[in-house]
Parts: structure tokens; C-alpha cells; sequence
């Protein structure tokens, strides 16, 4: 596999008309991924570092799935003593169907299907932010997704994603092949990796989309946090 640029071949998890029970299983192991590899917990990282002190906070995920991070930053919130205001976006109407199952989790939620470039806030979350969404697009899309966050998000924004790595290519592979029921990860996960970034590109897609309070910082196990603050001075 060379992995010295993007691929952009698509991922099955992209074409129409999957059957529920397959997206279903997909996002339970994707769950557990990013549980027990500690995608969840640099989504709760990025989130208190922009929370800051504050006591009340909105939030929106672009890509929300089922909801599995937004439930993650959810609890953390409560047992932070923390009211949260929920927002989950997501073209598939079967994850949205799949995230509303789960209200239980949730004390104010709204969830919506759309493209999120089509939605439009009467007033914008304090904060957005994606995970394991980003390597779906190309990276002049990128550019315009990353300046649409920034320009809606009160706060600021914070992204979750893959680092292209020959590594983590190999042993994702190797590990769903193992232990994953689903075809669609034993597919998807792989060429997930090969869809990821290095920090040069990340840099490269931050400055076109003219976005400069940024910080970029790798992450176990070969991701990236990349954070975008409105009000101040970030690094590149």
C-alpha cells in the first residue's frame, strides 16, 4: 500500500441504500474502536479545553452517526455538573433513526438530516466539531468545511481524525480481520487510514481556508486534534 498521498477511493459506508443491520453493526464496532483505542477521550480533551470554565455549553456534531461521541461528552458533562445542549447532523437518515433511539442519554437534543452545509442556526452551538468525518472529503472540500465550522460555531471547533500511517494502516487491518463481524469495518477501517492526513496537509487545508487560531496536535493512536478558537492565538 502506498500511503505516500491520500486515496480517495470510496468507502462503502458512502454509497446509498445500505441495509440498516449493516450500518447498524458498523457503528457498534466503530463504537467500541473508538473506545478502547481513545478516540472518545480526544474528543473529551479538545471539548474541556474549549469549555474552559463555563458551566453551560451547546455543541453540534457534523457526522454524528449514532451518536456515540456526542453521548461520550454527554456523560462527562454530567458528571462534571455541566448542562449540555445537543446538536447531531447526519445525511443518513438511519443514524439519525439510530441516535434518536438513545434519548435517554440526552437532557436537550436536536438531531437533523441534512448536509450540514445546509443547515442553518438561529443561534450558532458555542462549539462544532467532527470525528472520523473529515477524511471522507477531499482537501479543497476540507477547506470549505473547515471555514463553515469556524464561521458557526460560537466558540469554535475541534476535529478528530485519522493520520495516515503505513502502521496503523496494517494493524487496523490485521485487527478487524480478527475480531470484526462487520464488512463494512473490515473494509472501511483500512481505507479510512489510507483517507487520512499528515500534518503538512492538515497546515496546507488550516491556511487556504484562512484559518489561523489553530492548533495541531498528534494523538494515540495515530489521530490528529486539530482546535479552532475565535478568540484566540493558535500555532500551526
Amino acid at each position: 500500500m502506498n500511503l505516500s498521498q491520500r486515496s480517495y477511493q470510496k468507502e462503502f459506508l458512502d454509497e446509498d441504500f445500505l441495509p440498516f443491520a449493516d450500518i447498524r453493526q458498523n457503528m457498534k464496532e466503530l463504537n467500541f474502536i473508538n473506545k478502547w483505542l481513545g478516540g472518545h477521550g480526544i474528543s473529551i480533551d479538545a471539548f474541556r479545553q474549549l469549555l474552559k470554565d463555563k458551566r453551560e455549553i451547546s455543541i453540534c456534531e457534523i457526522g454524528c452517526g449514532g451518536g456515540d461521541n456526542l453521548v461520550a461528552i454527554s456523560n462527562w458533562c454530567r458528571k462534571k455538573n455541566i448542562k449540555l445542549t445537543v446538536t447531531g447532523i447526519d445525511l443518513k437518515k438511519e443514524c439519525i433513526d439510530f441516535a434518536k433511539s438513545r434519548a435517554d442519554k440526552f437532557l436537550d437534543v436536536t438531531w437533523i438530516t441534512s448536509d450540514y452545509k445546509k443547515v442553518g442556526f438561529k443561534k450558532k452551538p458555542d462549539i462544532i466539531f467532527s470525528s472520523l468525518f473529515c477524511h471522507h472529503f477531499t482537501n479543497e472540500e476540507l477547506e470549505c468545511q473547515f471555514k463553515w465550522m469556524s464561521e458557526n460555531s460560537g466558540i469554535g471547533f475541534f476535529i478528530n481524525d485519522l493520520q495516515r500511517n503505513i502502521l496503523a494502516y496494517y494493524s487496523i487491518k490485521l485487527l478487524t480481520r480478527l475480531f470484526s463481524n462487520s464488512y463494512l469495518v473490515k473494509n472501511d477501517a483500512p481505507l479510512s487510514v489510507a483517507r487520512g492526513f499528515n500534518r503538512d496537509e492538515l497546515i496546507a487545508i488550516c491556511r487556504k481556508a484562512n484559518i489561523g487560531n489553530t492548533t495541531i496536535t498528534w494523538k494515540w493512536a495515530f489521530r490528529y486534534l486539530i482546535i479552532y478558537q475565535n478568540d484566540a492565538r493558535g500555532s500551526l
